[in-house]
Order: C-alpha cells, then structure tokens, then sequence
C-alpha cells in the first residue's frame, strides 16, 4: 500500500473515530464489487443491442456523431 493511501485511510478512520481502517476498507471494496457488476450489466445490456440498426440506420447515425465531433469545442 502506498504511504498516501496509508496516511488517507488513516485520517478518514479518524474522523469517524474508528481504531483501524479495516471497515473502511471492506467498504471500498464492496463498492468497487458493485461498480464492476454494474459495468458488466451495462456491457452486456450495449452488447445485447447488436444488431439493432439496419446498416442504413448505422450510417446516418456515423454522419451525424461525425458532424457532432466536427463541430465540438
């Protein structure tokens, strides 16, 4: 573990008056978890959609992301 992380984990369990970072980190893990199923729920989902446009649909949605990006600032 980096020292920065160290002193970090140390200051928060501090502040809410804890003894050790262990629930702090149990908590940072869990969310973490629950962050990587939801990603794999939401690439799977992007996934599913293959497909779902004809290939003329495709193209008119490429030409106008294309006109978007052209014209982003």
């Amino acid at each position: 573990m980096k020292a920065q992380h160290r002193s970090a984990l140390l200051a928060l369990v501090a502040e809410r008056g804890e003894k050790g970072f262990s629930s702090v980190l149990a908590e940072a893990i869990q969310v973490y978890l629950d962050g990587e199923r939801e990603r794999t729920r939401q690439r799977e989902e992007f996934l599913s959609l293959a497909g779902s446009l004809s290939p003329e649909e495709g193209e008119e949605l490429r030409a106008r992301v294309r006109a978007i990006r052209e014209n982003w600032r």
